[in-house]
C-alpha cells in the first residue's frame, strides 16, 4: 500500500482554496437561481475572483458544475502494482477498494460540495449525462488495470482478448457502481464514517451479496 503522500504546500493549499470556492460559487447559484441564470461572471463574483482566473481553473461553466472525476494518479502506482499481482487466492473486492480508496481522498474533505453537486445534477439530465461521460476515462484506465490482474491470475485468458476484454468491463462496471454506493452512502449519513471507509463497507457488502451460499 502507498505511504500517505506529504501535506501540500501553500501554494498548493491556495490553488486548491481557490478551486472549492468556486466550485461552491456555481453550485450554491445554480441551484438557487436556475442554471441558465448564472453565469461566469456571477460565479466569479460570489467566489471573490475575476473570470480571468475562473478560466485558469475551469474551461466553462459546466466544467465548474461537474467537477472533478476520479483519478488513479502516479501517487496509486504501487496500490494498482500490488492488485495487479494480489494472487488468485486473495479477496479481489478487497484488493481493489485499496486501490480506489486513493482516488476519492479529495472528495473525504468535500461533503458539501458532493451535496450540492448530486442535488444540482440529479435535477439536470445535460449534466448528469456530462459527468457520466467524463468517468467513462476512469473507467477506461480501471477496466486496463483489472484485464492485467485477470492475465496474472489465468495466464491463458490473453489468448482470447474479447473474451477477456468483457470480463474486465463487466467487473469494472459493477466496482464502478459499488464506489457510486459509496459515495451516496457517505453523503446520506453526513459523513458519519470516513469515505474510504464507506468505500471499503460496500465493497465487503457487494461481496457478500454476490458469493455462492454454502
Amino acid at each position: 500500500m502507498s505511504l500517505p503522500s506529504e501535506e501540500p504546500s501553500l501554494r498548493e493549499r491556495k490553488r486548491l482554496a481557490t478551486r472549492r470556492a468556486i466550485e461552491l460559487a456555481v453550485l450554491t447559484q445554480a441551484r438557487e437561481r436556475g442554471i441558465e441564470n448564472v453565469t461566469v461572471e456571477d460565479i466569479s463574483r460570489v467566489a471573490g475572483v475575476s473570470p480571468r482566473t475562473f478560466f485558469n481553473y475551469f474551461p466553462s461553466k459546466d466544467a465548474a458544475l461537474v467537477g472533478d472525476t476520479p483519478t488513479l494518479g502516479p501517487d496509486s502506482d504501487a496500490d494498482v502494482e500490488a492488485f495487479v499481482h494480489g494472487g488468485p487466492e486473495g479477496d479481489i473486492l478487497a484488493q481493489l477498494a485499496v486501490v480506489l480508496t486513493a482516488s476519492l481522498r479529495r472528495a473525504e474533505e468535500d461533503l458539501e460540495i458532493h451535496r450540492l453537486r448530486r442535488e444540482v445534477l440529479n435535477d439536470n439530465a445535460y449534466l448528469f449525462g456530462l459527468r457520466m461521460t467524463t468517468l467513462r476515462g476512469f473507467e477506461s484506465r480501471l477496466q486496463g488495470i483489472v484485464a492485467r490482474r485477470f492475465t496474472t491470475d489465468h495466464p491463458e485468458l490473453a489468448a482470447d482478448p474479447v473474451a477477456l476484454d468483457q470480463r474486465a468491463l463487466l467487473f469494472t462496471l459493477v466496482a464502478v457502481a459499488a464506489m457510486r454506493h459509496a459515495w451516496r452512502c457517505w453523503a446520506d449519513s453526513g459523513g458519519a464514517e470516513s469515505l474510504s471507509e464507506r468505500l471499503t463497507a460496500s465493497f465487503a457488502q457487494l461481496y457478500n451479496i454476490t458469493r455462492p451460499t454454502e
